[in-house]
């Protein structure tokens, strides 16, 4: 048939509470479809099953969701994702946390804990690790008082 039945979709729509495009009308029963053009002969034919609404599809469940994001398919430069601030933040915070440390237990005093603090502010040391290398090797650590 050429005409869409537009006002029975419309009307079907608003009685079901969906949108026109989950409108479902039999193809076989076109001219009781055009017949229908008021709320009750769209409800009866509701009822005799002419007309349905479609069923919502079926969202995947999280896990096959999941963006993929390996190397492969990253876009962007090399700190898109991680930018070098962040980089920089993850560093510096606990290497001052640790020259806080050793200040507090008594194995460096102020003046050596601002010189250390300096260079580390300067990029000087990779991690905490490079920074426990580095003292050890100078004899910069003292027995701890406590």
């Amino acid at each position: 048939m050429a005409s869409k039945l537009t006002l029975q979709k419309k009307l079907a729509a608003k009685i079901l509470k969906v949108g026109r495009s989950k409108i479902w009308l039999d193809p076989t029963k076109q001219k009781e479809l055009q017949a229908a053009i008021t709320r009750i002969d769209i409800k009866k034919l509701i009822k005799q099953g002419v007309i349905k609404a479609l069923r919502e599809k079926v969202k995947k469940p999280r896990q096959k969701r999941k963006r993929r994001r390996g190397p492969g398919s990253r876009k962007g430069s090399k700190y898109a994702k991680a930018p070098k601030k962040r980089r920089w933040i993850n560093t510096i915070r606990p290497l001052r946390r640790m020259l806080n440390e050793l200040k507090a237990s008594g194995q460096i005093d102020a003046a050596m804990h601002r010189k250390l603090y300096r260079l580390a502010k300067g990029g000087q040391f990779r991690s905490r690790r490079h920074l426990r290398v580095y003292l050890e090797q100078r004899g910069m650590l003292k027995e701890r008082k406590e």
